[in-house]
This record gives structure tokens, C-alpha cells and sequence, in this order.
């Protein structure tokens, strides 16, 4: 089984090689570090395929949970589709049960903002992914605190 290549060597690590590795030896960087980079034009999709799979989840299971049509769904993890809504992504993580880690990785690879704690709503939303909180359980968190909730899809898209 291929291991997740976000677990082989942290991001930092990868960081710390780039810094001193020199244009003419990018080669030697992608060879020593294969097993810790994600393959393919689609960062995204590769990542949450390969976690899905890793926790024994069903894309249908988190389109579910998510509160996300199936086809919609099914788009947005190949990459066929794109967002610009931060929340869908966020949807997806709460949806398959995420850490903030992971989901943090998952908004990046994404084109979307990290979750940032010095904002409330952020704040609410992390407090939320720790608990391990399903998507229903974090709009009631969010509107109990004053927030939006998660947006819902084909909302402002």
C-alpha cells in the first residue's frame, strides 16, 4: 500500500530541503523526495481520494454527511468542478470526520484560506473540527455564536 505522501516527510521538512536545494539540482530534489510528493495536476483530488480511502470512508458516505448533492460531489473531488466557496471544502472534511491537519491541508490544496484562530468564525470552526463535529452540529454551534453558517451548495457559487 502507497503511504499518504503528506505523512513520508511534513510539508516543513520539504520547505527546509527546498531552501538549499539550487535550480540545477531540482532533479535531485524530486528524486530524493518522490514518496513525499503528490502525483498528478490535481493536488486536491489526490489528496482526498488517497485520505478517504486511507480511513475506509465512501465518497458517497461523505457527500452524505456533508450535506453535498452526490454529482457535485463526485466533481469537486476529481477536480472536474471548482469552488470558490470555502465552506464546500469545509463541508467535505466535517463530512468525512477530518482533523483540523488534515482539513487544513485539504483547504490549501484547494486554492482556499486555512482556517486562521484569531478570527471568531475560524475559531468556532476549528473548536468544531476538534470535537469532530457533524455538519448540522456545527451550523447550530455557528448560529448560536452569531455566524453564518456553512454555506450550502449552488448558494452564491
Amino acid at each position: 500500500m502507497k503511504k499518504n505522501p503528506m505523512e513520508v516527510l511534513p510539508t516543513e521538512g520539504l520547505e527546509a530541503a527546498l531552501e538549499e536545494t539550487r535550480p540545477e539540482k531540482l532533479d535531485c530534489f524530486f528524486n530524493a523526495h518522490e514518496g513525499a510528493l503528490l502525483e498528478g495536476e490535481r493536488p486536491f483530488a489526490d489528496y482526498m481520494r488517497g485520505l478517504l480511502k486511507d480511513k475506509g470512508l465512501l465518497q458517497q458516505e461523505v457527500f452524505l454527511a456533508a450535506d453535498i448533492p452526490e454529482p457535485y460531489g463526485y466533481r469537486l473531488i476529481s477536480q472536474e468542478r471548482h469552488t470558490r466557496q470555502r465552506d464546500v471544502i469545509l463541508r467535505l472534511c466535517y463530512g468525512a470526520g477530518f482533523s483540523l491537519k488534515e482539513t487544513q491541508r485539504a483547504l490549501r490544496l484547494a486554492g482556499q484560506e486555512e482556517l486562521y484562530p484569531r478570527i471568531r468564525r475560524d475559531a468556532t470552526l476549528i473548536l468544531a473540527l476538534n470535537e469532530r463535529m457533524k455538519v448540522d452540529q456545527v451550523n447550530e454551534l455557528l448560529i448560536s455564536y452569531g455566524f453564518e453558517p456553512l454555506k450550502q451548495i449552488g448558494k452564491s457559487e
